[in-house]
């Protein structure tokens, strides 16, 4: 049984790598994108891409045999998402913010004891990173990235204590770290809404990033640019910049309310029974 529940888990977590796999500089791919990227099986990637083109959730061309996805894969449980992602304003954001600066934009979330890239936007600046590189799905432990620090900010008392406790408790011995430090940077992040620091996620790059508002409780999400430090790049600057398009975002008015055509709760017309 547990290993059927493996193999489950194992099946999720592809479907997900594939819809990830789709960005600005990827809007399509073949079975052997796929297969080099994530160095999976060319058979049951294969199977795995027809059963997504089933479910409507990716469109095959027929002439080029490349996947791209559907819009139905990006409205999947768009209805019940804050404003700022249901109406695309987020991707706006990210738009404008990676045109303004030719910098990697990122969107953080939390998740466990972890923080997550759950967007990435590449810039035209590239910075050294180990692996496969910065990218969409990628995890990282809280204590080890700026926006990490920023997430539990968001946490209260006496909850964060205990996860603080508890990710240098589990942290091996390069990444531990003194606690006092590290509550009083959360507590900074807290007050100010924002963080600069390490990227993490195995790379070299620092981050700036920001708190967006909001966001449902226990569900804080955050946006920051990622960037090798330069001495051409100001954190400072990018700070403003920053609190200055979320800003904006935030006041640009909601969508106009509309008048029903009529009352749902009201028959429209009556059957004949002749």
């Amino acid at each position: 049984m547990a290993q059927v529940e493996s193999n489950k888990a194992k099946i999720a977590k592809r479907v997900i790598e594939v819809l990830e796999f789709f960005d600005e500089n990827h809007p399509q791919a073949t079975v052997m994108d796929i297969v080099r990227r994530f160095d999976r099986p060319q058979s049951s990637t294969s199977e795995l891409l027809s059963s997504l083109v089933d479910l409507g959730l990716l469109h095959k061309d027929p002439c080029s045999r490349s996947y791209s996805p559907t819009p139905r894969a990006a409205m999947l449980a768009a209805a019940v998402q804050p404003r700022l992602v249901r109406d695309g304003v987020l991707t706006g954001l990210i738009d404008r913010l990676s045109a303004q600066t030719g910098l990697g934009v990122a969107v953080f979330g939390m998740v466990g004891l972890k923080v997550q890239v759950f967007n990435w936007r590449a810039g035209k600046r590239s910075f050294r990173t180990a692996g496969p590189g910065f990218c969409g799905g990628q995890q990282d432990y809280l204590s080890d990235s700026a926006a990490g620090w920023l997430m539990l900010s968001t946490v209260t008392e006496p909850r964060r204590g205990g996860m603080i406790r508890r990710l240098n408790a589990e942290a091996s011995e390069d990444r531990k770290f003194a606690t006092v430090d590290m509550v009083a940077q959360i507590q900074r992040c807290r007050d100010e809404g924002h963080a600069s620091g390490r990227a993490g996620f195995g790379s070299l790059a620092d981050v700036t990033a920001v708190l967006l508002p909001n966001m449902p409780e226990s569900q804080p999400l955050a946006i920051g640019f990622v960037y090798e430090p330069s001495d051409q790049i100001d954190a400072d600057n990018l700070l403003v910049t920053l609190r200055d398009a979320v800003r904006r975002c935030v006041e640009e008015p909601a969508p106009a309310s509309v008048s029903a055509l009529f009352d749902a709760r009201q028959p429209q017309f009556e059957v004949s029974h002749g």
